[in-house]
């Protein structure tokens, strides 16, 4: 049996299994990313491959890269293996964000650019969506590396200290080692199985025959990270039970949701600190497990969107959901929790909110995962998500050093977990009450959030 050092428990039960020997780099915000994976598709020697949930075909890729279309149309002209598999919306979901779903508006634009890259389309159940966004470059050879994350390449990309209309903050996580052979894994068997295959306008540049071979072998050490790969997907989606190398068969008929499980156990094994920024409010079996942690003396910060979207206005406006909102309100009672938001300098004198899109959660600064799944219950019951989990005291510490530099203007390097997060709540005060002055000469970005009229 795998033994971890570290408090925080890992998933015994799952498709993939824990794996040392893995490098890990958090990406912040969108256009670091999109650089660095614009950077490891522009040295790729075989293979690109990307699952996306929204795309706009005229997302600008950085430095003068051109369009999304316009770096896989490159690669594919080099004569690399590129694929992409896109989610298409069902009736019940469709107009819930810009998705690439193959329209024949999508095929036309395609054709008129003489694109050469495969595509796939696959549904989701109901008003889910597949909503895993990775890149996987050269998958199974020695130059191999992975992004798992939560951006979509839909909105104008972020630069920190430069703060604009409609910007985001998000992350990815770059994983290179064993780990990353999971990625793969996931890929083929999405690809194999996605739904629209058989369908006419379901593929593109290529047939519904095209099958993709599981990987055979795990790929070579490249740090000493353990990491494990989780996954969401709902029962009855894909069939194959094909193990990973190294793996046991998963009955994924049955679906899985280590995604989920592990925010559970992580948050219930916390013993001094949990920062989170997450796009949506916590369910309330999540805003109860915090709960708990609060009566444990653990310092938590939740950072949200200060702007919420207007189906949340809508919710709070709404007394039979009523019952959602009181556990985020009963949070706000303690005093060892901080609900926070951040904005940036408008450029008049003002302060613009930057929307949180980011899905990742650091706990007692030893444990982070980063990923596609927010903390609402379609990312916890019905979107297929993946996120990466990870157990490195190092990487957890300058990942956190670098987030609250980005928010706090401070370095925190030298301070402890539970000091830092102290600094956050300090800070974020400090600003919401210059913000209620009129005042907004901040230090950093971060402010707080009344827990109890969030959403009016």
């Amino acid at each position: 049996m795998l033994t971890l050092q570290s408090h925080i428990p890992y998933l015994e039960s799952r498709s993939y299994p824990v794996r040392y020997g893995n490098a890990v780099h958090p990406l912040v915000d969108s256009a670091p990313t999109f650089r660095r994976i614009c950077e490891a598709i522009e040295n790729a020697q075989q293979r690109v491959w990307l699952s996306v949930t929204f795309m706009a075909p005229d997302f600008q890729m950085p430095d003068g890269r051109g369009t999304i279309l316009d770096v896989l149309d490159r690669a594919a002209a080099r004569g690399l293996d590129v694929r992409l598999l896109s989610w298409r919306p069902n009736p019940e979901s469709s107009g819930y964000g810009q998705a690439f779903a193959g329209t024949k508006a999508d095929r036309e634009m395609l054709a008129s650019r003489g694109s050469r890259f495969r595509a796939r389309w696959d549904r989701a159940h109901g008003y889910y969506c597949q909503h895993q966004k990775i890149w996987l470059i050269d998958a199974g050879l020695p130059s191999e590396t992975a992004f798992v994350g939560g951006i979509n390449p839909t909105f104008k990309t972020f630069e920190p200290g430069h703060i604009g209309e409609n910007q985001r903050h998000d992350i990815y996580v770059e994983v290179t080692g064993p780990s990353a052979t999971d990625v793969h894994h996931n890929f083929v068997q999405r690809w194999n199985e996605s739904s629209e295959r058989h369908e006419a306008d379901g593929v593109w540049g290529h047939t519904g025959e095209d099958e993709l071979p599981f990987p055979t072998l795990i790929s070579a050490p490249r740090g000493s990270t353990p990491v494990q790969i989780q996954r969401n997907i709902y029962a009855g989606r894909y069939h194959s039970s094909h193990p990973a190398p190294g793996g046991d068969p998963y009955p994924l008929a049955e679906g899985e949701h280590s995604v989920s499980e592990q925010y559970l156990k992580a948050i219930d094994a916390a013993r001094s600190t949990i920062y989170i920024e997450n796009q949506a409010l916590p369910i309330p079996e999540i805003a109860a497990r915090l709960e708990e942690a609060l009566k444990r003396g653990v310092d938590i910060v939740l950072l949200v969107p200060a702007d919420p979207e207007e189906h949340v206005r809508a919710a709070r406006r709404n007394p039979e959901r009523k019952s959602f909102f009181e556990p985020i309100e009963a949070l706000g009672r303690y005093e060892n929790f901080t609900l926070a938001g951040i904005a940036g300098p408008d450029g008049q004198g003002g302060r613009s909110s930057i929307y949180v899109h980011a899905k990742v959660m650091l706990i007692d600064d030893v444990w982070m995962t980063i990923g596609s799944c927010n903390l609402h219950s379609n990312s916890f019951f019905g979107h297929s998500e993946m996120n990466a989990a990870i157990w490195d005291e190092g990487a957890v510490r300058k990942f956190r050093r670098q987030l609250l530099t980005e928010h706090l203007d401070q370095d925190t390097g030298h301070l402890e977990d539970r000091a830092a997060l102290q600094l956050y709540r300090k800070v974020a005060e400090e600003n919401r009450l210059k913000a209620e002055r009129g005042d907004f000469h901040w230090q950093g970005l971060a402010f707080r959030l009344e827990p109890t009229a969030y959403g009016e």
